[in-house]
């Protein structure tokens, strides 16, 4: 056993801002470039690899940016996220067409766990994690508000402007519904009227956006945020101006859907299917044709799967399964939606950790950020159950976000005063006295 002290030693507040790592800088730079696209939009740009040299930073900050002692500090969440990534390496050699498992798990999948174990060991302050949260949730209201502008759409249905992964009336509409409660934190942590005034125009369109997508996957997951921003800002935030705002309009809202009576019939034949007027063109039976196909896939192969990519090709149908869960059991099989499922609830409990430290309870930013990840995961995994989302990086950016922001309430200390891995065995009671005598004493 040995002991060492820092004492007499000023403790940055969780909030202090301190100069970034160059790591932390990749990682900022790749998250503008993953969400913003610019290659969609800048003329030369879409003959160069963008995508795969924006990876190719995250992982040299990854191996070189980050001091060796921290790469083994890994919390759980972020250890099961690694072995779901290697699940679906040992995938590939089994997989139905191994060159297309190939690429969806090197390409993209591994691009989400890359950045999630960067976020979580080069962000060491909450004023960090806001920068990344407002590159994340400033781009998607960017891009919708563009979006609707521009207004390009299919068979009447808003498309994205981008080319990626908000191209999709669906997807956009979904993306929009699970980034909805940062922007919400985002209108409440603004300072000045201004930024409230353009926040709440973001907020404005992003609705308009679910409602103009017709995307009946996306509404349910924009219900499923509102009601949670609702509670988690309004009622418990004792926010009551909030309420009365969301009452507003919830009505106006509930007046414009009255008086689009497509609109409302889309929403009915989310219960009866293809009727008149609903624009479904037997898409409903065709959902559920593809449940059923996914999971009796995931009967048929139960430990390996058909390979990660492979649900259309497999199948012939060239559609995805429209549920991350049955679709990814499909194509990973059960021990990859086992591993996926278990993140998934690991994270929402890490968050519920967060609440529970001293740090959380003294710090009102805190509070609002940890409020929005917890609102954006709900939607993200109610948003799942009607969208083919596991191979986008929004979830493993949320885990490392989650992640980072219990280490950081936790620990708001200089990186090199504790080692991380020495912090989460325990010891946050002695933290949280240090943190208010204005010194720090440990002993291990």
């Amino acid at each position: 056993m040995s002991t060492w002290q820092a004492v007499s030693k000023k403790v940055p507040t969780i909030d202090e801002p301190r100069k970034s790592t160059l790591a932390y800088r990749a990682l900022v730079l790749f998250s503008l470039i993953y969400f913003l696209r610019p290659e969609d939009f800048i003329p030369g740009l879409d003959v160069i690899p963008i995508g795969k040299i924006s990876g190719g930073i995250a992982l040299l900050a990854l191996i070189f940016g980050v001091p060796a002692r921290l790469r083994h500090k890994l919390t759980i969440e972020l250890k099961v996220l690694i072995l779901l990534l290697g699940q679906m390496m040992l995938c590939i050699p089994f997989a139905f067409w191994r060159s297309g498992s190939f690429d969806t798990v090197i390409n993209k999948f591994s691009k989400g766990v890359i950045v999630a174990v960067l976020i979580y060991l080069v962000t060491t302050s909450v004023a960090e994690l806001r920068k990344l949260l407002l590159i994340q949730a400033g781009s998607i209201a960017l891009i919708t508000v563009a979006s609707v502008l521009v207004h390009r759409t299919e068979v009447g249905r808003l498309m994205g402007i981008q080319k990626g992964i908000l191209e999709n009336p669906n997807d956009l509409a979904i993306n929009i519904a699970i980034n909805f409660p940062l922007c919400v934190a985002f209108v409440l942590a603004a300072k000045g009227g201004a930024q409230k005034f353009l926040w709440c125009i973001g907020l404005v369109f992003m609705s308009y956006g679910v409602v103009a997508t017709y995307s009946r996957s996306g509404l349910l997951a924009m219900a499923v945020t509102v009601v949670i921003c609702l509670w988690e800002f309004g009622i418990k935030g004792r926010r009551m101006i909030l309420v009365t705002a969301a009452a507003l309009v919830g009505v106006i809202g509930l007046g414009v859907m009255v008086a689009t009576p497509r609109y409302l019939t889309r929403v009915e034949s989310l219960v009866r299917g293809n009727i008149e007027g609903s624009g479904d063109r037997g898409s409903l039976e065709a959902r559920e044709q593809l449940l059923k196909d996914s999971l009796l896939i995931m009967i048929k192969h139960p430990l390996l799967g058909i390979g990660p990519g492979n649900f259309p090709s497999y199948t012939l149908t060239w559609r995805v399964a429209h549920n991350t869960y049955t679709e990814l059991g499909a194509e990973a099989g059960l021990p990859g939606l086992i591993l996926f499922v278990v993140l998934m609830g690991l994270t929402l409990r890490k968050i519920k950790s967060v609440r529970k430290l001293p740090g959380y309870q003294t710090n009102e930013g805190v509070r609002l950020w940890t409020s929005a990840l917890w609102a954006a995961m709900l939607a993200y995994i109610s948003g799942a159950m009607f969208a083919s989302t596991e191979y986008n990086l929004f979830p493993y950016f949320m885990v490392g976000y989650v992640c980072a922001m219990y280490q950081t309430v936790s620990a708001p200390v200089e990186a090199n005063s504790i080692p991380r891995g020495d912090i989460e065995s325990g010891g946050n009671k002695r933290l949280g006295d240090a943190r208010r005598e204005g010194e720090l004493a440990w002993t291990r």
